[in-house]
């Protein structure tokens, strides 16, 4: 018997979780992410844009909806353009697109069951992590509630259940905080920071304010590449009294992509 090395029983550690090199991804035939050049750790990663910006198209390239047109993207370890089987890479990620398919008739439990078996969890840990998520996002009431009777913001938390259950190491979230009401949205950013700490999140939003109190990272983008990326007080500090804007991060948001639509 061969005695085995540490190194070989030892986690696969990748220095970016995401790595994306000249990404060009297409919606339909525009071509909504042009040549992006983007990195990502573990941490809470917010994505700003306005619409049109890419953002979407970006989420379903990162969560294998749609293939690259061109360029390279690596996720988790493993590249992905040219593979026909995603199967191992899909098994540790998480996605909520901005409008998700359920079945009405579905309890909440029943459709994050369904989803954790579409993500071929054990169905050994599948109760429990079904348990798990929906407590996470604060749904136990309503877990034998018929998924039809769920208030628009109920069902944006389902959504949010079913993209946890499997603690995926890659978690795309696509305007997660519509419908939800200002204390379920505090609620979420703690969630946010606690998922963050393990696991690489992008969250794609509107909400200025949610990124710099929820996010490690931001992420700005406009007409499909990458503008800006730095910590929430880099985004503030690029601001000005006489930008556009309510708040700090707002101004210098606003301000960004009036420098970048003057220089272009």
């Amino acid at each position: 018997m061969r005695a085995v090395r540490t190194a070989e029983t030892a986690p696969t550690l990748h220095p970016w979780l995401v790595h994306a090199e000249g990404l060009r991804v297409r919606a339909g035939r525009h071509l909504a992410v042009d040549g992006l050049d983007l990195s990502l750790r573990p941490g809470v990663h917010g994505v700003l844009g306005p619409n049109g910006a890419g953002k979407t198209t970006l989420m379903r390239a990162l969560s294998t909806v749609v293939k690259p047109a061109g360029g390279s993207l690596t996720l988790l370890g493993a590249p992905v353009e040219g593979r026909a089987d995603l199967r191992a890479v899909r098994r540790r990620l998480g996605y909520l697109p901005q409008q998700f398919g359920f079945y009405p008739r579905f309890s909440v439990r029943e459709f994050v069951e369904y989803m954790a078996w579409l993500k071929e969890m054990p169905p050994t840990a599948t109760a429990d992590a079904v348990q798990r998520a929906i407590d996470r996002v604060g749904l136990t009431a309503k877990a034998d509630a018929r998924m039809k009777t769920l208030s628009g913001g109920m069902l944006r938390r389902a959504g949010i259940a079913q993209a946890i259950v499997n603690d995926p190491e890659l978690l795309l979230l696509d305007e997660p905080t519509v419908g939800l009401d200002p204390e379920q949205r505090l609620d979420f950013r703690d969630l946010l920071r606690e998922l963050g700490a393990d696991s690489c999140v992008m969250v794609s939003t509107h909400l200025v304010e949610d990124v710099v109190a929820a996010c490690t990272d931001v992420i700005l983008m406009n007409e499909g590449r990458l503008l800006f990326q730095g910590t929430p007080d880099d985004l503030i500090a690029r601001g000005g009294q006489s930008d556009a804007g309510d708040s700090p991060a707002e101004r210098g948001y606003s301000a960004l992509l009036r420098r970048h639509r003057s220089n272009a």
